[in-house]
């Protein structure tokens, strides 16, 4: 019997316009049996192209999904989020079910499942915009229209290592009516994207389109993030391009939060140097506490980190650089979790019914800044 070689090939371009130069597809993989020649081929998708469709995947195990997530990272065990202390209080809480025969997996989606692998009796809510922005689309245009909820990278960000990847897998989608994304930031975007994408930004986009001056900045300084960040933010609102926070002073003090390790604070690179030798622009806005300054200063007033943070990133969340998934049950993708940013979109009625899994990792070290350390 002949052998199926894996076929890489590029992802099409999302619209005409786009300028998305990332992202893979793959057929034809067995991720039940996986050789490691195929495992090497989709690895190298993933670190070349950060984004990775694996079609066809709807009978995959959460078994399978954990050991292939794993595999890109042998020494991880975690979830990426660990147990989260007072998780109630979590901004995260509400999003995530586990299964309870694969912990590191978690159930996401939207609606009512009587059973789904082990979990009895569930409702599972997709993430709305109005419960986490500051200003929200009138009542009458919420199935019509829909935002970037929170632009992000997979990780606890506190105590554990931000995960090297993540994977999503789609069980059940809607059916395809389409919204029209509005950043509502003053500059007229929009984007006509499917109902419950994913929308991926490339990391290394962010950094590339950034001045000469700011990229010798983001090379040499690093953010300091909250303690427990979901926790710490929990009361305040977002920005409506989902590109982080809006400084109201909401935020819960310090004395409010689960005990603080001042071990367990991440200062990290805004940098990060992937397994290809790109450089990636990765900062989570919302989790953002204070950047360490290149002159050795150390920047506290929150408004002004933000404004900052936000000023470097925007360029790369306009329309033509987005990459907004089209999920087909059966999609399996992976991203490159230390390489992009990626948001939650759209907005669902009750009985719109979405089951995803969700599997990654805290790693086993810390992120590459530019200069080869890990940190």
């Amino acid at each position: 019997m002949a052998v199926k070689t894996l076929e890489v090939r590029p992802l099409p371009p999302p619209h005409p316009d786009s300028t998305v130069d990332f992202g893979a597809e793959i057929s034809n993989v067995d991720l039940e049996n996986l050789s490691e020649a195929d495992f090497q081929v989709i690895r190298n998708a993933l670190y070349n192209s950060h984004v990775v469709v694996l079609k066809n995947q709807a009978g995959l195990s959460p078994r399978a999904q954990y050991e292939l997530t794993k595999r890109f990272d042998p020494a991880s065990d975690n979830y990426g989020h660990g147990k989260t202390l007072d998780a109630k209080r979590s901004v995260l809480h509400p999003d995530l079910k586990t299964i309870p025969h694969q912990p590191q997996v978690q159930v996401i989606g939207n609606g009512f499942y009587e059973e789904y692998e082990g979990l009895k009796n569930i409702t599972l809510k997709h993430p709305h915009h109005k419960t986490f922005h500051k200003e929200i689309i009138p009542e009458e245009d919420d199935l019509d229209a829909t935002r970037f909820y929170r632009w992000h990278i997979d990780a606890a960000l506190y105590a554990l290592n931000p995960p090297k990847v993540t994977s999503l897998l789609a069980v059940k989608v809607p059916a395809g009516r389409r919204q029209t994304l509005r950043f509502d930031d003053g500059t007229g975007e929009e984007m006509d994207v499917p109902l419950g994408t994913t929308a991926f930004v490339s990391g290394q986009n962010m950094y590339n389109l950034l001045s000469e001056e700011d990229k010798e900045f983001v090379r040499n300084a690093k953010v300091e993030y909250a303690p427990h960040p979901y926790i710490w933010m929990s009361p305040a609102k977002s920005r409506s391009d989902g590109l982080g926070m809006i400084s109201e002073g909401l935020e819960l003090p310090l004395s409010d939060l689960p005990p603080i390790n001042e071990a367990d604070i991440k200062i990290l690179p805004m940098c990060w140097k992937n397994p290809n030798g790109g450089l990636a622009l990765q900062i989570h806005p919302s989790a953002i506490k204070a950047i360490h300054m290149p002159n050795g200063e150390v920047m506290t007033d929150l408004k002004e980190v933000r404004e900052l943070v936000h000023r470097l990133q925007r360029p790369a969340i306009s329309a033509q650089h987005v990459y907004p998934h089209d999920w087909v049950e059966g999609d399996l993708v992976l991203f490159n979790n230390q390489g992009v940013l990626h948001s939650v979109v759209g907005a669902f009625s009750p009985e719109e019914q979405r089951l995803f899994r969700q599997c990654n990792l805290a790693s086993s070290e810390g992120v590459m800044g530019p200069d080869g350390k890990l940190y």
